[in-house]
């Protein structure tokens, strides 16, 4: 029974409910009196949420309501429940309390609780004495004062008014002044943060790293809404879906847990995640879930729901992807003739990255507060029947670090940073990760080396110097010899391969705040031709005028100062490679053609184009364009 948003008010009846209710939303409503005691005793209720409503009274004292120990959901936050906590509370893995008048001591056996803005002994962000003492008096009740002497009583009568008022005076000058002093300051520091803006912008971290852990996963004590996030499989089903977990349908043993392949018996085709929460993270499924409540979008792998029958195993349905991931779908088998293997054109390739982009783009600036991925890599692109991108690998999600301003004063004060924060770094050091990480997926994508967005630091340190050297905006026939042989490239395929592999090594830059933000990344993976033709046609007059082109600013600024980090020199060579040597030309074999995308119902379509002032936001200033050509 949903009802949430309803407008709906008066008193709710308990008849209304029968022994067979699993799930009741009331939240967001002007529901008024106590809840009906009829509620407390339903045998299969696993998740009420009675939130933000005018609901009053106190919690059933009764034992019968605490012998049915279930995993289930109670979120009774921001009504005007009072009185002491009391063992009906027992059955309820995840409890929210916060926002009422509860008083008294917190029992031994709550664990996954919130209990903020209440009237409790020995608990944190609890409400003031005035306003708790005041709350039951007005309802002719003792407050318990916290534990602490001296009681409150109801009052006999106002025998001390003028004292009162008096002390009300003091207390609210006392409190203006603070905050008064506290807005100044704030003011004074902002301020100066802003002065100093400009000098302190090539301190912000520089470190590549491991994936940022600054921002921890959702609150347990917060219940999810799993009725927002797919169905409810039991245990049976899922059996029956993978034959027993047999190894024949496993896929992979995860960081976060085992994958394997099933069939419902609808016949869709699923693949289900099983979590051993003895050895992974307790709350990693409960996070992953957070996700997909909070966030719909297209580019994501489908959620088809989870299971949670097992206590020491937690199960989540997703959606089979027909092409898998794009680790084990860059080069397939050709069944038509003799099973020799082949590998994705390169429209598909650009296909592929432009999806991945705008996943990317959608977490990090549509999101509040921005959410940073932490694990992308080649067997994190799920790729559907018509090669679109369903990124998946979602258990290391994480909102964006809140500590962006204090991270900033601690670089105006020129405070000592640990390695932990000159790892993470500012909010754009953690979104700048996932670009990190994307700039080796698109490297992947050029050269048909896969593997390397997984691989460690040394041996991606090793790639970059075979690989980076080969890549230079200033000239074309040096991307020929990184480029994957087994492609078809003609002259403007050749172009874009080009413009991507810039795009890549601006994404790589040593120092994070310089690599371009992702929705610019996106922008040149949807118009490549327009980065390279733009930069090489107004190169002369830009270098007159000191002034750069829309896109110019912001993504070659970023390759201009990874060129100069990233200090090897390209091997030399006795002659200049000809393209024809090192790539195959249009009409030879090997790659699966351009034409045999088109000719199969569409299913591959060339990126969007659009004009070149829309790739990249025009500079602000030319003295700002001149610092960035300084740079």
């Amino acid at each position: 029974m949903i009802l949430a948003n309803s407008m709906l008010s008066g008193v709710l009846p308990g008849r209304l409910f029968s022994d067979s209710l699993q799930f009741l939303v009331l939240r967001q409503n002007n529901f008024s009196g106590s809840l009906p005691v009829e509620l407390w005793s339903l045998p299969r209720l696993s998740f009420l949420d009675v939130s933000a409503n005018n609901f009053s009274g106190l919690l059933p004292n009764s034992s019968s309501a605490a012998n049915n120990a279930t995993v289930a959901v109670l979120n009774i936050s921001h009504n005007k429940f009072y009185g002491g906590l009391t063992p009906a509370l027992r059955r309820f893995a995840f409890v929210d309390l916060s926002s009422n008048y509860f008083e008294g001591k917190v029992l031994d056996f709550m664990r996954n609780v919130s209990l903020d803005i209440n009237c409790l002994q020995n608990a944190t962000n609890q409400r003031s004495t005035v306003k708790c003492a005041s709350f039951y008096a007005e309802r002719g009740l003792s407050f318990d004062n916290f534990g602490r002497p001296n009681t409150t009583k109801p009052p006999a009568a106002a025998k001390s008014s003028g004292k009162s008022n008096k002390t009300k005076i003091i207390l609210a000058a006392v409190l203006g002044g603070v905050g008064l002093i506290a807005i100044l300051v704030f003011l004074l520091v902002l301020l100066l943060l802003c002065a100093r803006k400009r000098g302190n912008s090539n301190q912000r971290g520089n470190g590549v790293g491991p994936a940022p852990v600054g921002s921890s996963p959702p609150n347990p004590g917060v219940p999810i809404d799993f009725p927002n996030v797919g169905d409810s499989f039991t245990y049976h089903q899922l059996l029956q879906a993978t034959g027993d977990f047999n190894d024949a349908n496993l896929i992979k043993h995860g960081h976060t847990g085992d994958f394997f392949n099933g069939v419902l018996e609808s016949g869709i085709p699923i693949v289900i995640k099983r979590i051993d929460t003895r050895s992974a993270k307790k709350e990693a499924y409960l996070s992953e879930l957070d996700f997909f409540n909070k966030v719909s979008h297209q580019r994501f792998v489908p959620l088809l729901g989870h299971c949670f029958e097992n206590e020491n195993e937690k199960f989540l349905v997703y959606k089979r992807t027909p092409n898998g991931d794009l680790s084990n779908c860059l080069y397939y088998k050709n069944t038509s003739e003799d099973g020799t293997s082949q590998s994705l054109d390169w429209i598909t390739r650009l296909k592929i990255a432009t999806g991945a982009a705008e996943a990317l783009s959608y977490l990090h600036h549509e999101c509040v507060p921005p959410i940073v991925h932490r694990d992308i890599q080649a067997s994190s692109i799920l790729l559907d029947d018509k090669y679109e991108v369903r990124l998946g690998s979602l258990s290391e999600v994480c909102a964006q670090e809140a500590d962006i301003h204090q991270s900033k004063i601690t670089r105006f004060l020129r405070l000592p940073q640990s390695s932990e924060q000159g790892t993470s770094g500012s909010s754009t050091s953690i979104c700048a990760y996932d670009v990190y990480c994307f700039g080796k997926v698109l490297l992947e994508l050029v050269t048909g080396k896969l593997g390397m967005s997984a691989a460690s630091e040394a041996e991606v340190k090793e790639w970059f110097d075979q690989i980076l050297p080969c890549i230079s905006m200033y000239d074309k026939e040096l991307v020929t010899k990184i480029v994957d042989p087994s492609m078809v490239v003609d002259e403007d395929f050749l172009e874009e391969i080009w413009a991507i592999s810039i795009v890549a090594r601006s994404c790589l830059n040593p120092k994070p705040s310089r690599r371009p933000p992702m929705r610019y990344v996106l922008k040149a993976l949807e118009n490549p031709l327009k980065v390279v033709r733009e930069e090489n046609s107004s190169s002369a007059r830009l270098r007159a005028t000191s002034s750069r082109g829309s896109w110019n600013a912001t993504l070659f600024g970023s390759w201009r100062q990874s060129s100069s980090d990233v200090t090897v020199t390209p091997a030399a060579s006795g002659t200049k490679l000809e393209r024809a040597s090192s790539l195959k030309l249009s009409g030879t074999t090997g790659s699966q053609s351009q034409g045999s995308f088109h000719n199969g119902g569409g299913e591959i379509s060339s990126s969007r184009r659009r004009h070149s002032k829309e790739i990249f936001p025009e500079p602000s200033g030319v003295h700002d364009v001149e610092r960035l050509e300084l740079q």
